[in-house]
């Protein structure tokens, strides 16, 4: 069996900075920016690799979402510990110190972990927390 990522979601609550944040800073291109009912859907990805994607977007519209269900995601995504990925590269220091000069919201420097990797870890704006591996 040979089985693929093909698309993540993370939810978005501004998407004019989500867009910034993940085309500009992270270097992503958009494959698609969707918009229906006052919302935006936003699909980016590494240019190098066409076929796996993220999806940004927007929180708790589900249709079979309750009131409290939408509050509870809310106040979840607002403490920063609903979503989350992880990336790779083979420069980890060169992307923290992009990251970090753009001013995003750094959670962890570069560090080797008891676990076997060497990683650091941020926040986009709505508050997912993103960590990137160093490639080895």
């Amino acid at each position: 069996m040979d089985i693929t990522i093909s698309y993540a979601f993370l939810p978005q609550t501004d998407p004019d900075a989500a867009l910034t944040f993940y085309r500009d800073t992270l270097g992503f291109e958009v494959r698609n920016d969707v918009g229906y009912s006052g919302m935006r859907w936003i699909t980016v990805g590494p240019p190098k690799q066409p076929g796996t994607s993220i999806v940004l977007h927007p929180p708790a519209v589900d249709p079979g979402i309750t009131d409290d269900e939408r509050r509870t995601i809310l106040e979840l995504i607002a403490k920063g510990s609903y979503g989350a990925i992880t990336l790779a590269t083979d420069d980890l220091d060169g992307v923290f110190e992009r990251l970090q000069g753009s001013g995003a919201d750094v959670v962890q420097e570069p560090t080797e972990q008891p676990y076997g990797v060497r990683d650091c870890a941020f926040r986009d704006p709505t508050g997912n927390l993103i960590r990137i591996n160093e490639l080895r």
